[in-house]
Formats: C-alpha cells, sequence, structure tokens
C-alpha cells in the first residue's frame, strides 16, 4: 500500500460526510500552490473546442460548489466538473445519505441536489477568472420545481459565460421524477428550451451543451434519446450517472439503501452501456465515460470503448490525491506498448467487443 493510499485508508475511518469536508480544507490549501506542466504529451484530447491536456477529469458531486477546483486541478486532473447546481440553494435529503461499501470499492448516495445555489457558485467561478483550467458545470433543478426545464433555463444563462461546458443532468436518482425527463417526447422538448436559451446568451462563443444520462436505459430509450441529441445538436453524452440496479454486493446491509450506487460494481454496465451509444451515435459525437474506473486499466478500457475523455469519482475517493497521475501514467505506457501517438487513436478500437455485453442480463 502506498502513502496515496494509506491516506485514502485514514480518511475512511470518518463518517463520509466529514472525510468529505476534511478533504476539502486540505484541497483549498493545496489550490494556492502553482500547477506543474502536464507531462504526458500524448494524453492532450481536442474536444468541443477545448483543449485537454489529458483525458481524466473529476466527474461532479465531488466539489458540489466550486470551493477547490485549483486543490484539485493541482493533483493533475485535465478537467473539473462542479455540481449539481440548482437556482436556489437546497440543504437534500436527510442524513444520512451517503454510505461506503469498502468490500465493493462502492458508494450509495441519496444526497438530492444539495448546493449552494447558481449565485453562490457564480461568485467563486467569476473569483478565479484567468487562473486557468478546464471546469464544467453540472446544472439541475430544484426539488419543488413544477417545470423542472425553466431550471435548467436558467442555469444556462446564468453560467454560459463562465462554464468551459455545461451539463444538464437529468439522471440523478435522487430527486424525484427527474429521469423521467429522458423519456422521448420530454426529452425533445426540454433540449429545445435549453438550446434556443444557450442560442440567446450574449457571448462570442458557443458554450458546449451535454447531457448525463442513467445507466438504467433500455435499449430502445437509449437509441431514442441519442438519435434526438444527434438530431438537435447536443455537443455531447456522459454516460453515466449512478445506478438504481443492486448487483451482487458483498456489503448487503449497506446494499439496501436507497440511493445511486458507483464505483467498481458499475464498471462492466456503463462501459457496455458507453460501447453502445458509440455504435448507435456513430464517430462524431462526443463521448464521456464514467462509472467504475479504479486504475489505469479501467479508464483505458473506457477509451477503447468508445469514449473521448473519462470522468473519476469513487474511484478518487478509495484511491487517493494522487489517483489521476497514476492513471495518466498508466495511460501513457499502454500507448508507448501499442505505438500510439495519441489517446485519441485508441478511441473505440475495442467498441464491438464491449457492446456485445449490452443490454446487461437480468
Amino acid at each position: 500500500m502506498n502513502l496515496d493510499q494509506m491516506a485514502a485508508g485514514l480518511m475512511r475511518l470518518l463518517p463520509p460526510e466529514r472525510a468529505h469536508a476534511l478533504a476539502f480544507a486540505m484541497l483549498k490549501r493545496f489550490g494556492r500552490t502553482s500547477r506543474a506542466r502536464d507531462a504526458h504529451g500524448k494524453l492532450a484530447v481536442n474536444l468541443f473546442g477545448l483543449s485537454f491536456a489529458n483525458p481524466v477529469g473529476l466527474a461532479a458531486g465531488f466539489d458540489k460548489n466550486a470551493e477547490a477546483i485549483d486543490g484539485l486541478l493541482n493533483l493533475g486532473f485535465g478537467s473539473i466538473e462542479v455540481g449539481t447546481v440548482t437556482p436556489r440553494p437546497q440543504s437534500g435529503n436527510p442524513r444520512p445519505r451517503l454510505f461506503r461499501l469498502t468490500s465493493d470499492r462502492a458508494i450509495i448516495n441519496r444526497m438530492g441536489f444539495n448546493n449552494d445555489g447558481h449565485e453562490a457558485v457564480a461568485r467563486r467561478l467569476e473569483e478565479r477568472r484567468g487562473r486557468g483550467g478546464l471546469v464544467g458545470v453540472n446544472i439541475g433543478a430544484n426539488r419543488d420545481q413544477e417545470d423542472p426545464a425553466a431550471d435548467y433555463v436558467a442555469g444556462i444563462r446564468r453560467f454560459a459565460q463562465l462554464a468551459s461546458w455545461l451539463t444538464i443532468n437529468i439522471s440523478s436518482p435522487n430527486t424525484p421524477g427527474l429521469r423521467g425527463l429522458q423519456e422521448a417526447g420530454t426529452f425533445d422538448r426540454l433540449l429545445g428550451r435549453c438550446l434556443e436559451a444557450r442560442e440567446a446568451v450574449p457571448s462570442p462563443r458557443r458554450v458546449p451543451l451535454l447531457v448525463k444520462i442513467a445507466p438504467d436505459l433500455t435499449e430502445k430509450q437509449l437509441a431514442s434519446l441519442i438519435e434526438t441529441s444527434v438530431d438537435m445538436g447536443v455537443s455531447g453524452l456522459i454516460i453515466s450517472n449512478t445506478t438504481i440496479a443492486r448487483p451482487p454486493l458483498k456489503a448487503k446491509r449497506l446494499a439496501e439503501e436507497k440511493g445511486g450506487l458507483s464505483g467498481l460494481p458499475l464498471f462492466n454496465p456503463s462501459t457496455a452501456m458507453l460501447a453502445r451509444a458509440r455504435q448507435l451515435a456513430g464517430p462524431k459525437l462526443p463521448l464521456i465515460g464514467v462509472g467504475g474506473i479504479h486504475d489505469a486499466h479501467s479508464a483505458w478500457a473506457k477509451l477503447v470503448a468508445g469514449a473521448d475523455l473519462v470522468q473519476v469519482y469513487t474511484g478518487f475517493i478509495f484511491e487517493g490525491p494522487r489517483f489521476a497521475e497514476r492513471i495518466k501514467s498508466g495511460l501513457s505506457k499502454e500507448l508507448a506498448k501499442r505505438n500510439f501517438d495519441a489517446i485519441s487513436d485508441a478511441r473505440g478500437i475495442e467498441t464491438a467487443r464491449w457492446a456485445a455485453a449490452w443490454p446487461p442480463q437480468a
């Protein structure tokens, strides 16, 4: 066990949310240091008109309120996605709402979009203008909003000129009715309003607009959602959010907790779904692979299944602060072994193999 993993192990001795608060205190201090130039030149990716130093990003949910962006970037991530952010602050669901399944390398959460709201997050993003780094904003709807699309429109208007990209989160299982926005017809109307709002932003730059989807879709739902996304001009898809499914888990008592499951048990189904999405979407639609990445090998698998970029979350919690650097080192070694000139050369070379496992068997 290295020092990185020892630090992560010590953090796991604390209750999950208390450990998270302690990690943030340290990350804020680390954010005062200067970022070193990324040493893995072949890992650079150009996507959405943006230059990513490497394909390893941090998924939304860790830095919900844009409080530790610079500290996280200093850990070697190529990008950070903050949020989910709703127009009005909300406290989320009652505690306990975050559960570690250590023996499964997994987490169950039912946080419920706890966040400080648009204005507080926008103020923090405005304060760090000019510091560099790619920072996306994941936007959502308040729990009591009768017209969720209005909240997404508000998020686009508020963050379009502050974010490197925006992600429409319609796939969290912890806000009642939210996943219904992925249904055909409803999704079309939501997307239409969001794209119209983006076009109305008075800016010379059109912010990329992504959609984060659930891993629990059927083949029919996935095909419909992708067809609509391509037809309407979505910038990309993030595949996938947490799952409400419960595969066989070692932590049987905690497995009964309600909420979204993330981590290692999500790796195979989310990667198969990613590959199937690549087949359905074709080569042009950018895809970001999320779910169960726990080392360089699993990050590589997402890329060869069809992802342009990857995002991590639960693996970072379990593996510690040098997680991104270890993944980048492993990806660079894989490129050298295969004599590839760039990480983009690996995209989709094993799509067919991974897609053969979709849909997961009951």
